[in-house]
């Protein structure tokens, strides 16, 4: 893993997978930079991917066997929860999007790519989120 790892959020693999998207092109980039993930990002991409894009299970496992070969997967542990709440606290983010934000300040961050995100915003003074598709 690179010194400073870059983290992507959810919407950059559903991005990368969509055909008809207008961000694929910067999602692909992204993943070629060879990002870090929270499993939990891997969960919520599983979910979009089976309810938006109606995918059965072997295509979906097919899409993120793929993308699993071009991340570097970091778990989610009682710690990340624990820090998951009180980011929650300090910035008011939803409580799924705090436990990818601990996951990246856990494992050193310093760029979360998300267009969820206020972009531009620095938590605890160490991972920026940036806004790919501005």
């Amino acid at each position: 893993m690179n010194d400073k790892p870059v983290f992507i959020d959810t919407n950059v693999l559903i991005y990368a997978t969509d055909a008809g998207s207008s961000k694929k092109r910067i999602a692909l980039e992204l993943l070629a930079t060879r990002p870090v993930v929270s499993i939990q990002v891997i969960n919520e991409c599983a979910n979009v991917l089976r309810k938006k894009f109606r995918l059965d299970y072997a295509n979906l496992a097919t899409i993120l066997e793929n993308y699993l070969k071009t991340v570097t997967l970091v778990p989610v542990t009682l710690s990340t929860v624990r820090l998951a709440w009180q980011l929650g606290e300090r910035y008011g983010y939803s409580y799924y999007d705090t436990v990818v934000l601990a996951s990246a300040l856990e494992h050193h961050g310093v760029t979360f790519y998300s267009e969820d995100l206020q972009d531009g915003q620095v938590l605890e003074q160490r991972l920026q989120i940036v806004n790919p598709f501005l």
